[in-house]
């Protein structure tokens, strides 16, 4: 293997191990255990990325392709529009929960324009902009009812379910209260 084939395998390995270690501690997980999990020495993860959220901005890129594909999964179905509105939220609350801690980093950094991660999260808020105008025009939301209100709203739910440590499954019944009250 080459010089350049084995740095690039390192750092795939150092973010798919950080991507697993902050989805079961949080964010402020030890980076010592992230090089450990990838098999690789402190040394290799710093040089690869010198600060934590260096890191974490690296896994936000593989989160905002997710992103990108579930806005596009949601977009594309074609049943009644009220049950867009459900799988919106039940989509939204997932991406954001998909690491301890994660909905709270998320939706704060939604108002927080110099958060390291606040380019990344515009992507969430710009997908759902794209729901909410589809929703609005299809007549499902009630007027007012802003990208920035679910973004908020399903963050506050999913914040609480994250500190609870309930899965986003448990919140589902929750969600619903929230479309039916966003809802025409």
């Amino acid at each position: 293997m080459t010089v350049r084939a084995d740095a690039k395998r390192n750092r795939d390995l150092i973010v798919e191990s950080a991507r697993e270690v902050f989805r079961e501690q949080g964010y402020n997980a030890s980076l010592d255990l992230v090089a450990k999990r990838a098999g690789v020495g402190a040394g290799t993860l710093y040089r690869h990325f010198p600060s934590r959220e260096d890191l974490v901005n690296a896994v936000m890129q593989v989160w905002v392709d997710r992103v990108e594909e579930a806005t596009e999964k949601v977009l594309a179905f074609e049943g009644p529009p009220r049950e867009l509105l459900d799988q919106w939220l039940l989509t939204y609350a997932e991406l954001i929960s998909l690491h301890k801690g994660g909905a709270a980093k998320i939706t704060a950094a939604m108002v927080q324009p110099d958060s390291p991660i606040a380019p990344k999260c515009k992507v969430l808020r710009d997908a759902t902009s794209r729901v909410t105008d589809r929703l609005h025009e299809e007549g499902v939301l009630r007027e007012g009812i802003t990208p920035e209100d679910v973004c908020r709203l399903v963050g506050g739910v999913a914040t609480v379910a994250d500190g609870a440590e309930q899965p986003v499954s448990e919140i589902e019944p929750l969600l619903k209260v929230l479309a039916a009250g966003m809802a025409r």
